[in-house]
């Protein structure tokens, strides 16, 4: 992986984090219920669940790239039409209530990660979104596991640190959620962010089929 492309899967990484979704909402509850120091453990399990979904991925995904070559090209135009479609879930999305219950019993560590764990693993929309989004920063003619290796090490360490400010601003960072306005203004501001995501990808894919039947024809 070129220095290039991981600046623009690292930027990918940050948007995918910060943008709300079940894992940010159980981090602002450990957050809220049991502190920093130990709700941060929740977001360990997030992470571990992270891991197998990229390995999953990488595993089904190296076994289909090489049983059939036209795949590669498939799986990069079916993650700009999944970026558009969820650009426009984003921008038409209702506002929604979110309530997070105070006060609940102690939660030992491994508890706390458990949790995290199945939080991220009984999400099927998570895998469906690491394999619209990991095969657009593949190089086929380089080794595909070290690529893996360093997606899936740039991608949790962004999201501890994402995770982190969701666990210790959780009073904040709920309010600015459950504001309607700045709920809406969330929404549409990752709706144009999905968007612009999905075109810069359709143009580097043009290119790069460009440049293939260039040196096919040469």
């Amino acid at each position: 992986m070129s220095y290039q492309i991981w600046i623009a899967y690292m930027l990918a990484c940050w948007v995918i984090s910060v943008s709300p979704g079940a894992g940010a909402i159980a981090s602002m509850s450990s957050g809220l219920n049991y502190g920093f120091r130990h709700g941060y453990w929740n977001a360990l399990g997030l992470q571990l669940a992270l891991l197998v979904q990229i390995g999953i991925v990488a595993a089904g995904v190296g076994v289909l790239f090489a049983t059939t070559p036209w795949a590669f090209w498939a799986v990069k135009w079916f993650g700009v039409a999944y970026l558009l479609y969820l650009a426009y879930l984003q921008w038409m999305a209702p506002i929604q209530s979110i309530e997070i219950q105070q006060e609940q019993p102690t939660k030992s560590r491994s508890k706390l990660v458990m949790y995290g764990f199945l939080i991220n693993m009984s999400n099927p929309k998570a895998i469906v979104f690491l394999l619209a989004v990991l095969p657009q920063f593949l190089d086929l003619s380089k080794p595909q596991w070290s690529q893996y290796a360093v997606m899936a090490v740039t991608m949790v360490t962004i999201d501890l640190i994402v995770m982190a400010g969701y666990t210790g601003l959780a009073a904040k960072v709920l309010k600015l959620l459950t504001s309607p306005r700045q709920q809406k203004y969330l929404n549409r501001t990752f709706a144009v962010l999905f968007s612009c995501a999905a075109g810069l990808l359709s143009l580097e894919i043009g290119r790069a089929s460009c440049r293939e039947r260039v040196s096919n024809y040469v």
